[in-house]
Order: C-alpha cells, then structure tokens, then sequence
C-alpha cells in the first residue's frame, strides 16, 4: 500500500504521484484538489479528506473510495469504474456519465444525473443513500439512479423539478413519494419483483460499502419513475 500525503500538492502533481504508484494507493490530506484520478484506470485509491471538483472525471476503470465528502462533479463523464463516497456531495455529481457506479452514503446536492446516458453494454449507475437536491435526473437519457433516503428523518426524499426532460433510463425512489410532482413526459408506479430485481445488485454493493443490511433496505416500497413511451420527442434523443 502506497501513502501520498497531499497537504502541499496541486492537483497535478498529486495524480502524477497516483499514476506512478503500482498496487493500491491512499491519498491522505486531501483538502480541495480537483480533477482527482481524471481518466485514469487500472488504479484502486482511497482518498481521506475532501477532493475537489471534477473527482473521477472520465474515469475509465479505476476504484476510488472516498472517506468523508466531496465536492461538486463526482464522475463527470465517467465511462467505467467505482467511486464510493462515505459522506454526502456536491452538486451535478455524474454529470453525463456514460458507465460504471458511482455510490455515495449521505446526500447529493442539485442536478445530480444531469444528462447521464446509456451506451451499448453500458449502464451508468447511482446510488444515493440520503436524499438528493433540486433537478436529478434532469435530461437523464439512460442508465439508473436509486434514491434510498437512509435516515432522511422529515427531510423531502427529493426537493424540485425532478425528472425534468428525462427521456431514458430509470429513477428508482425507495419510501414514500408524497408531495413529489413529476413533469407529463414521465411516468411513476409502484415497482414490481421485476423491477427489484434489476436494482438487487446495485443495492446490495451499496449495503456491502457502506454497512447496511439489504433486506432492510427492501422492506420498504420503491417507486419506479420511467419516460412515457407515448412522449413524442423520445426518438429525437433515444435510438431504437
């Protein structure tokens, strides 16, 4: 196991350290450094302290476990890989990802898969454990997101606009819905065995991260939130 301290590295020349690390790495002292592990592969890093904007940027294929929060763009545009948060994030975390999961313990902030999408073999995922902020799933094209509200107490599952232009993928909402509205494009049921059972594995990753019982988790409803197939301006951002 290979230690970088980050307390007087840029962001630079932190993943130059990471990239010329061999096995895995735990990046110590970390405290605002963005762009952290852009595009890499291959690499499997733990992150004490809190990394900037941008984390995992266009990963392709690393591991990357953050213990405590991060900050704003988590995943963007990521194409393969894990990024674990074991606390809450910014805002627009998966911004346009494209493949592999990203899991977060605590909350998301607003617009959080904003534009994620679906590609071939490729199915982006993200699990909020908490609950998440204003627009998620705007314009999402593809992929799933799952929402658990863990704790949320009488905090909203989710704040406003949910859903807004989604015209792919599913929104997975565990607990009840109550006082949630979704725009005319989309459509909201009760999930069925079927339903969970394309989200079991997701779940249970989550639980075996974070420490939570996955029966537990299921004991209570989801609700499925999926476009309208009747929308007449799927076909103008989804192929057949």
């Amino acid at each position: 196991m290979t230690i970088i301290d980050a307390a007087d590295l840029g962001y630079q020349m932190l993943n130059e350290r990471i990239q010329n690390t061999t096995g895995p790495c735990t990046v110590t002292n970390c405290c605002g450094q963005r762009f952290l592990a852009a595009g890499m592969a291959g690499r499997e890093i733990t992150v004490r302290g809190v990394p900037g904007n941008a984390l995992g940027a266009f990963l392709n294929g690393a591991r990357i476990f953050v213990e405590g929060n991060a900050q704003d763009a988590v995943g963007d545009t990521m194409n393969d890989g894990v990024i674990a948060i074991a606390g809450s994030v910014g805002d627009a975390a998966g911004y346009a990802m494209r493949g592999g999961k990203i899991f977060i313990q605590g909350n998301a902030g607003y617009r959080a898969g904003i534009h994620m999408k679906a590609y071939q073999d490729k199915v982006p995922v993200m699990v909020i454990g908490g609950c998440a902020g204003s627009f998620l799933g705007e314009y999402q094209a593809g992929g799933i997101i799952l929402v658990l509200g863990i704790g949320r107490e009488d905090q909203p599952l989710l704040r406003y606009f949910p859903c807004t232009g989604m015209h792919g993928g599913a929104l997975y909402l565990r607990g009840s819905i109550d006082g949630l509205r979704f725009p005319p494009q989309v459509s909201a049921r009760r999930a069925q065995e079927n339903d969970l059972a394309l989200i079991r594995e997701h779940l249970a990753q989550f639980c075996e991260l974070f420490g939570y019982e996955i029966d537990i988790l299921l004991s209570e409803p989801f609700t499925v939130v999926t476009p309208d197939t009747s929308n007449p301006f799927r076909q103008l951002y989804v192929a057949n």
